[in-house]
């Protein structure tokens, strides 16, 4: 009976969640339809984190890697088709900044304005941009799982490997400034299109492009971690070794989830170069990837929805706290602070408090049954 409950109260959450996602537009203007449109992107950070970290057991301090690459992959085709690029006067675009830092004489073309510079050619086409946005880092993602979990490294070491991995990724992209504009990053993006259709920052199309992507992705993560997949995946996270002796290989399901987990987190960088219109070095910031994992835990790591809420919410706090006169010298103690009680009171997160509280509620018995009882 509880179990009947449990999945009629979680398809009724996910139900009234998507309604209320799906209605935003209808009260909202462009400007805080832009807003939330950032917070549901991560919202599928959220979701990312919970399936890597609350179902697979690994907790990855480097998803800014992922969400970054994502990013950067769709960045650079926008950038190539800004007006920017293309009013030089020269045969192709060239991204603005490396015309500011090239030699004088130098030839205005991406073959060989510096070195390097020929790796933008394939981001002439959005395709190319969107494919490697996804392939990238869900390659990258596997390569590293694929050795990190086959020598059977876990715990705090993935959590070092990731961490050190995505500040050297950073490390790299900085300095690469005359390909990358360093520190800058890349700015003035065009909107992304889809044959005739041109998206909007701020408009409603843009809106439902990121609601939709993130329906997705939260139904499609949830029925995928229901099916025998998901439920060897938990037995590994729980006792990784009983698992080995039943037969299962372990490392490859925590690979195939990290790599999947990795995706999601690209697709969430490339969304939030569409409504953000810029990509920066600061999304592999240490302390972007933490947040992150401060999200699913306020939200509940071991649930997919709640990290997504939790991620929402804690943007929508931020956000407010920051905004706020008399608390704009307090948002972030306020923020921490609300992090604390969270993880003191509440270990599993609001969602595995709304669990549990629905599992306390449908085992109590009914009044009928306590008459008979006494």
């Amino acid at each position: 009976m509880v179990s009947q409950l449990d999945r009629r109260a979680t398809f009724a959450a996910y139900a009234i969640f998507l309604v209320l996602v799906a209605a935003a537009p209808l009260v909202l203007d462009g400007f805080w339809l832009n807003r939330l449109a950032k917070y549901l992107v991560y919202g599928m950070l959220g979701i990312a984190v919970a399936m890597c970290w609350g179902y697979a057991g690994i907790l990855n301090l480097g998803q800014g890697l992922f969400f970054g690459l994502g990013a950067y992959m769709l960045a650079m085709s926008l950038k190539m088709a800004s007006p920017s690029s293309l009013q030089h006067g020269g045969q192709g675009p060239v991204p603005d900044f490396m015309l500011s830092n090239a030699e004088p004489g130098a030839v205005v073309d991406l073959c060989c304005i510096n070195q390097g510079s020929f790796l933008w050619l394939p981001f002439r086409y959005q395709w190319f941009g969107i494919l490697m946005g996804v392939v990238l880092p869900v390659l990258v993602a596997f390569v590293l799982g694929a050795v990190v979990f086959r020598k059977r490294i876990a715990g705090v070491f993935v959590s070092i490997i990731t961490l050190a991995l995505v500040l050297l990724v950073r490390l790299l992209l900085v300095d690469a400034q005359p390909l990358t504009n360093g520190f800058n990053g890349l700015s003035d993006l065009a909107w992304l299109r889809a044959g005739a259709l041109e998206f909007d920052p701020y408009g409603t199309s843009t809106y439902y492009l990121i609601a939709g992507v993130l329906a997705v992705v939260l139904v499609g993560a949830r029925l995928l971690l229901a099916t025998r997949a998901g439920l060897i995946l938990r037995a590994t996270s729980g006792d990784p070794q009983r698992a080995r002796y039943l037969g299962f290989d372990v490392a490859h399901y925590q690979t195939f989830f990290f790599a999947l987990s990795a995706g999601i987190a690209a697709l969430a960088g490339m969304l939030y170069v569409v409504v953000a219109e810029f990509a920066s070095p600061t999304f592999m910031d240490l302390a972007f990837s933490i947040t992150m994992v401060v999200w699913a835990a306020v939200g509940g790591r071991a649930s997919l929805l709640g990290a997504c809420v939790g991620a929402i919410l804690i943007n929508m706090l931020e956000a407010t706290a920051s905004e706020t006169q008399s608390l704009v010298e307090a948002w972030r103690v306020i923020v921490g602070l609300t992090f604390v009680l969270v993880v003191l009171y509440l270990p599993k997160g609001i969602g595995g408090w709304v669990h549990d509280m629905l599992a306390r509620w449908s085992s109590r018995p009914a009044p009928r049954e306590l008459g008979n009882a006494r």
